[in-house]
């Protein structure tokens, strides 16, 4: 055998091995977890510091591989070609081809690949340094290249000057949740959890607050003992009090202060002055996002406050624990009452409150009903039906069949959901 054709196959085996190095440092370099990279590098790790650097400008990372792994590949199927001509003539190109393709994709490519994506940290900080010497070494061949291309995309309209980032950190964040919920790394809850947190900059206090209709509060002309006996009774330690008519508040008054000014006065309740006692309401606007809200509630130590909207209407109220419960769900003591808001029943159909909020329906269930235009289930029905409803009447959203089971006045108060995977299970 000519010592050529040895040496071209030697070659061709080594510009595989060089083929797989780039195409497996490609992979472990994307995939490489960027906190993790940056941490390490904090720490003092110079492989880290390296690789860091390379991730900073991926088009760059990219460009110089892509550059490398092309010319490698290009080479070897020109070797390969020429040393099959010289075995099998004119048919060597059709054999080189189909050779070249096999080597290629399994030792070249995917099995590189496969292996980075299993280890990809491990690797990434093993090949960064002869990956960023590479890259620093071709940076004039790369620069030219990315303008070439800018150039070109830019010829067809797309401008990449002000090319966003895939994703902002949150979604970043949230998708990396989403796929290990996915995955069965992490449990429905704490992916509930973890994805309140994220949203404390979407949500506002309208989307969780109490209707000033199912407030609990007392009217502070009544004589002590009645208010007294009406903040026993209450499972809240915090009542707000109102004067003349319900939308106006002024005044919160505490359990605890109450009971410190009953040790100082006996047993003489009709003596005891609740404005004294009581402090002073709290307003805030509706449309103030819970994270606002939660720092607020940190910053002044107070736990509850008033929710009004842009014309100072009073629309309900906010206390510390229902964002709390935004982000942990239910927290229930031994003076809560139990309600029954969601109902699933033997059918297969959901039967729902009307004052359910959706996000809390979406997190129990693992729904999908959306939440911009409405906080409530039937402001949703409301504003997707466009009318007012009445008793029995059928619509059906978003894959789901609604009917209205009851109603008092213009109120929708029950609501039976069919999800879409059983309703003909239903009707059948």
């Amino acid at each position: 055998m000519d010592t050529y054709i040895i040496i071209s196959i030697v070659a061709i085996f080594a510009l595989l091995v060089v083929s797989a190095f780039f195409s497996g440092s490609e992979t472990a370099l994307t995939v490489a977890s960027k906190a993790r990279i940056q941490k390490l590098a904090r720490d003092g790790k110079k492989r880290a510091q390296s690789v860091a650097k390379l991730i900073e400008d991926r088009e760059r990372l990219l460009g110089g591989i892509l550059l490398g792994n092309n010319l490698v590949n290009i080479l070897a199927s020109a070797l390969a070609t020429s040393v099959m001509i010289h075995f099998f003539k004119e048919q060597g190109v059709v054999w080189a081809t189909l050779i070249m393709t096999a080597l290629v994709l399994v030792f070249a490519e995917v099995l590189p690949k496969t292996y980075a994506i299993s280890k990809p940290d491990r690797m990434a900080l093993a090949v960064g340094p002869a990956i960023a010497l590479f890259v620093k070494l071709f940076s004039p061949i790369v620069t030219t290249i990315q303008k070439i291309v800018r150039f070109t995309l830019k010829l067809f309209g797309v401008d990449t000057s002000m090319a966003d980032h895939a994703l902002s950190a949150h979604e970043e964040i949230r998708h990396t949740i989403e796929l290990h919920e996915s995955e069965g790394g992490i449990v429905k809850a704490d992916r509930d959890m973890l994805g309140s947190i994220l949203d404390l900059n979407e949500v506002t206090l309208e989307d969780i607050m109490v209707h000033r209709k199912n407030m609990l509060i007392a009217d502070i002309a009544l004589p002590p003992e009645e208010i007294i006996s009406f903040v026993v009774a209450s499972p809240f330690s915090r009542i707000p009090l109102w004067r003349d008519n319900k939308e106006n508040i002024v005044g919160i008054v505490h359990a605890k202060d109450i009971l410190r000014a009953v040790r100082r006065r006996g047993l003489d309740l009709s003596k005891l002055r609740i404005d004294r006692i009581m402090n002073k309401p709290w307003f805030v606007p509706e449309t103030t996002t819970l994270r606002e809200q939660l720092n607020a509630f940190l910053e002044r130590r107070d736990h509850m406050a008033m929710v009004v909207d842009e014309y100072g209407s009073l629309m309900g109220m906010v206390t510390l624990e229902d964002i709390l419960e935004e982000i942990v769900g239910e927290i229930s003591d031994e003076y809560d009452f139990e309600t029954e808001g969601v109902k699933v029943m033997e059918n297969g159909s959901v039967l729902v409150d009307g004052t359910v909020s959706i996000r809390d329906l979406n997190r129990q269930l693992d729904w999908n009903l959306p939440d911009e235009n409405a906080t409530t289930l039937a402001g949703l029905i409301l504003n997707e039906a466009e009318m007012i409803p009445i008793v029995g009447d059928h619509f059906n959203f978003f894959n789901m069949e609604f009917q209205i089971v009851s109603r008092v006045k213009n109120q929708i108060t029950k609501i039976s959901i069919i999800p879409a995977q059983k309703i003909k299970k239903h009707h059948s």
